[in-house]
């Protein structure tokens, strides 16, 4: 079964068809630049042309969105306009191209696709995805179903919202050393653990490419294991849960 996946971000919107049995991509990734600013209409409108670069892949869709969403509506705005807060993201996608649509929460979706086809396929228990990039995402799965919407990247860590000083955005415009880096997202990480108990941390984003630059300054009991998909986590995810709606 072949769905189209949409991954919508802050500096772009990618898009590919999917064998939803497999989690592999079927043609390669065609990527658009996220308007600025990213308001509804200019959002769906790009949204549009990348699916209609797919035209021959017909049915749902599946896409993430950088925000809480609650029934295809946004509760919170991330990366994207803040006119985007209790919009309906589904209907306002599927006006857009005239195909149904199931949106979902973006670190859900990376989520979603690293526990059906990567790291965390057939892992029973708690496992938690933390994607680190601009800000800190994560899902939280409980036997393999999701509970949506955690956000725990914004828990508070040293008096500090997490993502503002342990995402690899703060890694980067700080300056900050690998070692420097890796012990703050040792103290969260730690604690994550103390809230959850997790058997699996799975890390994605970016630096999960690079686990030997900053794994080993992160102490926790869990087993930690970088993401797989990585790049495609998204779009694989988004397909992923539009399947599940067929």
């Amino acid at each position: 079964m072949e769905i189209l996946g949409v991954d919508i971000g802050g500096t772009g919107i990618k898009g590919a068809p999917v064998d939803a049995q497999r989690g592999t991509l079927t043609a390669d990734r065609f990527r658009l630049l996220t308007p600025h600013p990213a308001t509804p209409d200019a959002v769906a409108g790009v949204l549009a042309e990348v699916v209609g670069h797919f035209g021959a892949v017909e049915g749902r869709v599946g896409a993430t969105f950088p925000a809480v969403i609650q029934h295809g509506v946004a509760r919170t705005a991330a990366n994207v306009d803040k006119s985007w807060i209790d919009t309906d993201v589904r209907a306002t996608f599927e006006r857009a191209t005239s195909r149904p649509f199931t949106v979902v929460n973006d670190a859900d979706a990376a989520g979603v696709a690293e526990m059906d086809f990567g790291a965390g396929k057939g892992r029973p228990g708690v496992v938690v995805m933390v994607t680190l990039g601009t800000g800190i995402g994560t899902a939280v799965f409980v036997d393999g179903e999701l509970v949506p919407n955690t956000e725990l990247g914004h828990i508070e860590v040293d008096g500090h919202d997490a993502e503002t000083r342990a995402s690899d955005r703060a890694r980067d415009v700080g300056g900050l050393s690998w070692k420097k880096w890796g012990k703050r997202l040792n103290t969260y990480f730690q604690k994550l653990e103390a809230l959850l108990n997790p058997e699996l941390f799975i890390v994605g984003g970016g630096v999960s490419k690079k686990p030997e630059k900053f794994f080993d300054y992160i102490d926790v009991r869990a087993e930690l294991v970088p993401a797989e998909l990585r790049n495609e986590a998204g779009i694989v995810g988004a397909a992923a849960a539009a399947a599940r709606e067929l």
